[in-house]
């Protein structure tokens, strides 16, 4: 799932919550905790020449929020919330049920959706995505 440590792209784990997290990140986007106290992003890795390391602040790049409210009749309502992200060219990369339950009359539930965002010194041009697998 990680790609090369100090890539963009590579993961780990938040060692609060057990989330898979990218590397760079200051604070765990699931757990809210931080992990590292970055002043500033540093601009040279020591001992990594391939260091990919932040050149800016994290980026709000999409932002989705809506409430659905059950009526005041009728049987309850079930919901599944699904992620799916996809690829320029339509292929799904993942597919993650992120959570389950069920609205009873006057229920409301308010879900929002962001992407984050943070650019990096990498310039390099992957010939396939990072999150692709080979064949089984």
């Amino acid at each position: 799932m990680s790609s090369r440590p100090g890539a963009a792209g590579a993961t780990r784990t938040c060692p609060h919550c057990k989330a898979t997290i990218l590397e760079r990140a200051a604070r765990c986007p699931e757990c809210q905790h931080y992990l590292r106290f970055d002043a500033a992003p540093a601009a040279v890795v020591p001992g990594r020449s391939n260091a990919i390391v932040p050149t800016g602040d994290t980026t709000t790049a999409l932002q989705v929020e809506g409430r659905i409210r059950h009526p005041a009749e009728g049987g309850a309502w079930e919901y599944s919330v699904v992620l799916v992200i996809q690829d320029g060219d339509g292929k799904e990369l993942k597919r993650q049920v992120v959570n389950v339950g069920a609205l009873l009359v006057g229920d409301e539930r308010t879900f929002n959706l962001s992407v984050e965002v943070t650019p990096t010194n990498d310039l390099r041009r992957p010939t396939r995505s990072p999150l692709s697998r080979g064949r089984h």
